[in-house]
């Protein structure tokens, strides 16, 4: 090996995801496309729209309209109003059996599952498939939200350019989470939210690079759906008062029982998901058929409580606006959630944020008449108590508490209702986790032996400089010494003898390469070489002033177990090396602030502070 092969390679030649900028003209691309995809996913949340209208005035109605229109209020003759949904879920079946599986269910866990595991690719037919399968699904009177099947369209389309493009997985990821939240905000109006969902359900980072192209995506979407339906919010809703703090307090606790609830609820989706599996496993019934065994149970309840069937965001506005109270409300929590969770649970392709925000809107505004009529003192208002339960429902089920919050303040615009909808929906969260460690859109994920952690914490590599990590006492070679004497150097009990790698110094005392133990006894050395004709590579350094995050992806990038640590002034004389136990020895302080307790046994007084430079 001659000298000119021999010049050091430094962190920063090899571009590691760390060291990238913040933003670059990459990200002004892919914000780009992320407009562009916004702008096709605010039209498909229209066609779906105007798609489920149809359907449904054709099924309900016996008439040619794209105006949104409820089942509940065509009063169909009883065996119609069994065989619509029947004949629905055939439709679904089918389209899965031998279109797509990928369109059962709700589509966020699927979405999740390919952002995790699939390199963001959806396939091309989900697309097409996903929101026509659900629109018959919530057509013929299934009791979903379209929200769901237009995230996942949404992201479908991202996933879509990004896989025609030359992207890497992390920004075709980026264009996902924006088609995905363009779809939410077309749909609610509600672009913080949907960025906010978009990073706590798919994104699983918090970093401008795909923060910027999200929220355009999302405020592109909304301008788009403001086009076509206004600027008016989802749920009017007449203005409310600042609560008194007893009613704060009540609110709160209406958050703990729905929180409690929405883990209920979650578990006994699952159940009857688990149910059906096991059906299909005894009488050998293929899973095509079990959505008609789920719309008859529709069925059945649209006879008994025919607002339990559609989308049902007229229901969300009744509860919000006190025009269903009562027995209506307690009806309407019950039959929702049988007609929807067993649906679902059944396989076919529909929303899940409509049908919770409708239970769990019915048991606020319910448990706050009650309240308020027990208690008048309190200044509990139902409507509120309803929004913090919609809210609180959302959260505790999906466990995206911020979103939850924005979401119903977005879709009703009532800045007095903040406060309460913090406090109903920390408490509702808190419960929820209590009670069970995955949400509704995670725990599917999980029984498939997926591993989900969606906290956000920063990198504790990222804080801590490779100069308070490396090892000073540097064990090194010469290049002139022979294998014969370093291999018999290494058979003693000398200190450093039995470490893995060493840096080769020149006469000058500069860094020339580095030799690992396993190089050294490579028989196939000829043991009179010297060190300096048996180094394979280049060096591959890293600076003092690197942090430890920089060390671990050029360890990786390059295939090395350790790194020189060289002065930035001067980079061939070696100051320290750091290795891959190194960087495992930096997290002790980490475990040890969040499991070790103490107490601080003196505490720094406000005169020391003010003398402190």
């Amino acid at each position: 090996m001659n000298e000119n092969e021999l010049k050091p390679v430094r962190t920063g030649e090899y571009r590691t995801p760390r060291d990238y900028e913040v933003v670059d003209r990459r990200t002004a691309m892919i914000a780009v496309l992320a407009i562009c995809i916004a702008i096709g996913a605010g039209l498909a949340a229209q066609f779906l729209t105007a798609l489920i209208g149809l359907i449904t005035n054709l099924a309900f109605y016996d008439r040619i309209s794209i105006a949104f229109a409820d089942p509940a209020g065509a009063h169909p003759h009883a065996w119609r109003l069994l065989l619509i949904p029947l004949i629905g879920a055939l439709a679904v079946g089918l389209m899965a059996r031998y279109g797509s599986p990928a369109i059962r269910g709700h589509g966020i866990p699927e979405v999740m599952e390919n952002v995790l595991f699939g390199g963001s690719r959806i396939p091309a037919r989900v697309l097409v498939l996903k929101p026509l399968s659900a629109a018959i699904a919530i057509g013929t009177g299934g009791p979903f939200g379209a929200e769901g099947p237009i995230i996942a369209t949404g992201g479908a389309l991202g996933s879509l350019a990004g896989q025609l493009m030359r992207i890497t997985n992390d920004e075709r990821k980026t264009l996902l989470a924006s088609g995905a939240a363009a779809g939410m905000a077309a749909t609610f109006g509600s672009p913080v939210s949907a960025v906010l969902l978009s990073v706590e359900l798919l994104l699983f980072e918090y970093r401008a690079r795909s923060l910027v192209p999200v929220a355009l995506a999302a405020v592109t979407a909304t301008g788009v759906r403001a086009i076509f339906n206004g600027t008016a919010p989802v749920f009017e809703m007449a203005n409310v008062t600042s609560p008194t703090g007893e009613a704060l307090a009540t609110y709160a606790l209406i958050g703990l029982v729905v929180g409690i609830i929405a883990a209920g609820i979650t578990r006994v989706t699952y159940a009857i998901e688990d149910g059906f599996e096991l059906l299909g496993e005894k009488f050998h019934l293929h899973w095509m058929w079990w959505p008609l065994l789920g719309a008859l149970v529709v069925g059945l309840v649209g006879m008994i409580e025919p607002r339990a069937l559609g989308v049902g965001y007229g229901n969300i506005s009744g509860v919000l606006t006190g025009t269903i109270a009562g027995r209506a409300l307690l009806a309407l929590m019950i039959f929702k959630f049988i007609a929807w969770s067993v649906y679902l649970g059944s396989g076919t392709s529909g929303g899940t944020m409509a049908p919770l925000f409708t239970i769990g809107g019915a048991i606020g505004a319910f448990t706050g008449t009650l309240i308020a009529a027990a208690f008048p003192s309190l200044g509990v208002d139902h409507r509120v108590a309803g929004l913090v339960g919609m809210a609180a429902m959302f959260a505790g089920a999906s466990h995206a508490l911020l979103a939850s919050v924005v979401l119903a303040f977005e879709t009703t615009r009532q800045p007095l209702g903040l406060l309460p909808l913090l406090a109903g929906c920390t408490v509702g969260y808190f419960a929820s986790l209590m009670l069970g460690r995955h949400s509704i859109m995670t725990e599917k994920l999980a029984r498939r032996g997926t591993a989900i952690r969606p906290e956000y914490v920063a990198d504790h590599l990222a804080h801590v400089l490779v100069r308070d990590a490396a090892s000073r006492d540097v064990i090194s070679v010469s290049d002139d010494d022979t294998v014969r004497d370093v291999r018999d150097w290494l058979t003693t009990d000398e200190g450093g003898s039995t470490h893995q790698g060493f840096p080769v110094i020149n006469a000058e005392g500069k860094l020339v390469g580095v030799v690992t133990r396993r190089d050294l006894l490579d028989p196939s050395f000829n043991p009179d070489s010297t060190i300096r004709q048996i180094i394979r590579r280049p060096p591959v350094v890293v600076y003092d002033d690197n942090t430890l995050r920089d060390a671990a992806d050029h360890m990786v990038m390059n295939e090395v177990g350790r790194l020189p640590v060289v002065d930035r002034d001067d980079g061939l004389t070696v100051i320290g090396i750091i290795s891959r136990s190194d960087l495992l020895s930096a997290h002790r302080p980490r475990l040890a602030a969040a499991t070790r307790a103490r107490r601080v046994r003196s505490i720094t007084s406000w005169t020391t502070l003010r003398k402190t430079p």
